[in-house]
């Protein structure tokens, strides 16, 4: 069973998301931790691609279609000691629509693999199975550039995962009014009095004192921090801040920017070699910066 779970998701398509995880994944298995990175970008799988792995028996696929008994037999060496790969499913129809029986298989076979780090690269956007699995690790990264529109997009993923928390928190205790009230409160629009999370749980305490301050400590605890990508001045480090006091005030919920990472050309050097930065290009400003990111990851351990 691994120790720590990381995942990491781009809320926006295009932020370096892949890239990002597999040179982390590169990163802590240079330090001693088996590592295994895990591709569930469900439809888009290009992890191993970025890896330089361009043949492999079993993926993800394979798994969800019963041709093998459990996850860890889809498991690849890579070249990188300490680091093996799950490839992502990518033939089979709608499998980025998961089921949420066959998401529970997934994600208790995944609890059960042999090492110490399981880094899961998931697909960009705020759909259920994304947030879901997002929920299962310890760690997880959310990428984003400084750009507005990837800021507003993960300001919007955090919304997203907070209304999924607060769905399965009511929908276990059987409280129609709250549901209800948290239909109410995703058209903002129409209902200004619920337009941040704390006005919510206002007004749910209004109805059910102990559920509203109960799902307040859930929300509590879901801490995502921001890896903040492709920064090429002072001012691009300071939308860490901005993002922020951003989901401060909507949520209340006090993410932290983890790393900030450098517009760098090696990252297209690598790419256009399918050879990861890390591996090619292992002193260029990004792999430094990927390098600390892996330290603050799991210095905890």
């Amino acid at each position: 069973m691994p120790k720590k779970v990381i995942a990491i998701v781009g809320p926006k398509g295009g932020v370096g998301k892949s890239t990002i995880s597999a040179n982390l994944a590169i990163a802590i298995a240079a330090t001693g931790k088996k590592t295994i990175a895990v591709d569930l970008d469900l439809g888009g799988a290009n992890l191993h691609v970025i890896l330089g792995i361009r043949n492999y028996t079993y993926s993800l696929d394979d798994f969800v279609l019963k041709n093998i008994k459990t996850l860890g037999e889809a498991l690849i060496v890579t070249e990188v000691p300490n680091l093996r790969l799950i490839c992502g499913g990518s033939k089979i129809p709608d499998i980025a629509n998961m089921p949420f029986q066959q998401k529970l298989k997934l994600i208790g076979h995944m609890l059960k693999l042999d090492c110490d780090v399981v880094i899961i690269d998931l697909a960009a956007g705020s759909s259920y199975n994304v947030v879901d699995f997002l929920f299962i690790a310890q760690t997880g990264l959310l990428v984003t550039t400084p750009e507005v529109t990837s800021l507003m997009k993960a300001y919007g993923f955090i919304k997203s995962a907070i209304f999924r928390l607060l769905t399965f928190h009511f929908k276990a205790r059987h409280t129609e009014r709250l549901m209800a009230l948290m239909e109410m409160a995703k058209d903002t629009d129409a209902n200004p009095n619920l337009n941040t999370i704390e006005k919510f749980l206002k007004e749910a305490e209004k109805i059910d004192m102990e559920i509203a301050n109960s799902a307040r400590k859930k929300i509590e605890r879901f801490t995502p921090s921001f890896v903040i990508n492709m920064v090429q001045s002072t001012r691009d480090v300071n939308t860490g801040a901005v993002i922020q006091n951003l989901v401060k005030h909507y949520t209340n919920i006090e993410a932290k920017v983890m790393q900030s990472l450098p517009n760098d050309e090696a990252v297209k050097r690598a790419l256009f070699k399918t050879k990861p930065v890390m591996l090619c290009e292992p002193m260029s400003p990004f792999a430094i910066g990927i390098k600390e990111l892996a330290y603050k990851c799991t210095r905890e351990d």
